[in-house]
């Protein structure tokens, strides 16, 4: 019998795949989260929290810019450690989830420089750690931006992200070519679920926040916005179940998802609130804004390993649930 078992009351969003969740426990090796007060990684420890029960403070190791207490929804409170303190911890087989990185509004934001600097200063911290610590295999959340790296009509900052993106896919997967372990490299295209943040830059929060606020969502752009979105939980355990797959070698996936125009997301988030309008402006150009990626082997990959695909309507059902209790 495992040490730990999943939450049984905890509701799907908070769950990893059964079939995974079981390969997680089973497994016994300690995780490393990079990045853990962002996002995705406070999803992700969600997801573990839910999954591990009471193995999940002895497991799991989270990290990121400096110390301090995340709190978990369920209350659960994590300490993080600054990423400089990676290197230290006892050698033991590890597991890392890499999500820590300076992200395109940062880039918008900072001088070039000092952006390159601060992103690789980051990757070198984890790069240097994973042999002291014992890590066997490691997931970079990398980002759709880096197809954009040489993509003309792209934003300078776009541009400058997705070729730092790019050139950390290259980095850890020359780490697990040299040293015989695992890499699994996602390119992370839009994701939904628990700690959605940022409303100003994110359209699908954007869309909720202002349902909720009882504003009708208006999609203002004159040209076709093509956007695909995968649940947190589905998509943490797609990277679980490659992680656990093999003992080395390097495995590269897109977020998949249904490519639709944001009308239609509008739409999805209109149809769970009552009441909300939804506006569109005229296209006027036929350049369409797609931003989605290789959705056919995503879900092969899915389908391989018996994980459900999550509905854009549950999607934003489960969203808006958290969107409730949160204060974003």
């Amino acid at each position: 019998m495992p040490d730990a078992a999943r939450s049984p009351d905890l509701p799907a969003p908070h769950l990893l795949a059964p079939a995974i969740a079981d390969r997680l426990i089973a497994d016994h090796r300690r995780i490393v989260v990079t990045g853990a007060g962002g996002w995705l990684g406070l999803a992700t420890l969600e997801l573990l929290a839910g999954t591990l029960g009471d193995a999940f403070a002895r497991r799991v190791v989270a990290f990121g810019s400096s110390n301090r207490v995340l709190r978990l929804r369920d209350g659960t409170q994590v300490m993080q450690r600054p990423l400089a303190d990676m290197a230290w911890l006892p050698e033991a087989p590890t597991l890392v989830l890499h999500l820590a990185f300076l992200t395109k509004d940062r880039a918008e934001a900072m001088d070039e420089d000092a952006y390159r600097a601060a992103n690789r200063a980051i990757s070198q911290s984890v790069l240097e750690a994973l042999k002291p610590i014992g890590a066997q295999a490691l997931f970079l959340a990398s980002s759709g931006a880096a197809a954009k790296a040489e993509d003309a009509a792209a934003s300078p900052a776009m541009r400058l992200y997705g070729a730092m993106k790019r050139d950390d896919e290259d980095v850890f997967a020359q780490w697990a070519r040299d040293t015989g372990h695992r890499a699994v490299i996602g390119r992370v295209y839009a994701v939904s679920g628990p700690h959605m943040n940022k409303p100003e830059a994110y359209a699908l929060a954007s869309f909720m926040r202002d349902a909720l606020d009882g504003r009708p969502i208006a999609v203002r752009a004159p040209h076709q916005v093509i956007r695909s979105y995968v649940a947190i939980r589905e998509l943490m355990s797609l990277v679980f179940a490659l992680l656990l797959d093999a003992e080395g070698g390097v495995e590269r996936f897109d977020s998949g998802g249904d490519p639709l125009e944001l009308a239609d997301v509008a739409q999805a988030v209109a149809d769970a609130v009552p009441g909300t309008q939804v506006t569109r402006a005229a296209i006027t150009s036929d350049r369409p804004d797609r931003y989605h990626g290789d959705g056919a082997h995503y879900a092969a990959l899915l389908a391989q390993h018996g994980i459900a695909p999550v509905a854009l309507a549950t999607q934003v059902h489960e969203a808006l649930a958290d969107f409730r209790t949160s204060t974003l």
